[in-house]
């Protein structure tokens, strides 16, 4: 398929990337770099200084908030993407509310309850929801253990082992994979024929 057919079928289709850090900010970036025509994001956090080493933001950037910042970001790669910005802390009902219309939701929240809060209010209320979700990018190197499993609607990339800790850092080249990995899944669920 020709990258215009490519961004032809997804100029209609509309994804939800719930939180903007590391995995948010790049699976959006590379989502509107291939002409997804409506993307949902949403955050209450700001941008800090310790974010650069892996999130889509920059040096002079650092203290706005990182869901208007990224739809800033995107506009100025992408001027043709509708992006909503949600300065928000999602929920289980405003989950539902927030990301009803979406085709794809993408799970890219820091914390292990949070990221199972979105997976079990999605799959509850949204059984036929593709949700795409990163577990397991800390550290560095061991490219091999970085894959993408699937159980029914739940995509889950990265190695679903690593966790982050002071001597466990997320830094941007696995952050990035993974992060690209669930852009890319997100276009092979979009692009099925």
């Amino acid at each position: 398929m020709k990258f215009d057919a490519i961004k032809k079928l997804l100029s209609s289709k509309t994804v939800g990337i719930a939180g903007c850090g590391g995995l948010g900010s790049n699976c959006a970036v590379a989502l509107a770099r291939v002409g997804v025509g409506n993307i949902i994001v949403v955050d209450f956090d700001v941008i800090e200084k310790s974010n650069l080493n892996r999130q889509y933001y920059f040096y002079d950037q650092i203290g706005k908030k990182k869901s208007t910042t990224l739809k800033e970001n995107i506009n100025k790669i992408n001027p043709e993407v509708n992006v909503i910005a949600i300065d928000k802390k999602l929920d289980s009902e405003s989950i539902t509310e927030t990301f009803k219309d979406c085709n794809v939701i993408v799970e890219a929240f820091d914390k292990a309850e949070t990221k199972q809060m979105l997976i079990e209010t999605v799959l509850e209320n949204f059984p036929d929801k593709a949700i795409v979700s990163g577990i397991g990018m800390a550290g560095w190197g061991d490219n091999s253990s970085i894959k993408t499993v699937q159980h029914n609607n739940l995509f889950i990339c990265g190695d679903q082992k690593s966790e982050v800790s002071e001597d466990n850092p997320p830094l941007a080249p696995r952050v990035g994979v993974v992060a690209n990995m669930q852009a890319n899944k997100v276009l092979e669920i979009l692009l099925r024929k």
